[in-house]
């Protein structure tokens, strides 16, 4: 079953989470991981609101668990834990 990665970010330094950003997208391409939402218009109804929302489709949850374990995506993560405050799951899709 596939899977969503779900982000939830503030971003508090714009030039090392652009190189978050950059690694980031590579590792989710590798790992068959397509974008459906990078920012844009959302509504927040509860919970706390993040102005970066990023959803991501991957075949499976635990492709999306190698993406996150990767040497890749942790090497884009050094980039964004001092520049931004962020949430981040794995969804299984039921489909």
């Amino acid at each position: 079953m596939s899977a969503l990665w779900i982000a939830h970010v503030t971003v508090t330094d714009e030039d090392a989470y652009g190189k978050y950003a950059a690694l980031a997208t590579k590792a989710i391409t590798q790992h068959g991981g397509t974008f459906i939402a990078r920012g844009g218009r959302f509504v927040q109804l509860e919970g706390q609101a993040r102005p970066r929302n990023v959803v991501a489709r991957f075949p499976s949850v635990e492709a999306a668990e190698e993406c996150y374990n990767s040497d890749v995506y942790q090497r884009a993560l050094s980039h964004a834990r001092d520049a931004s405050e962020r949430e981040l799951m794995i969804v299984e899709i039921d489909e």
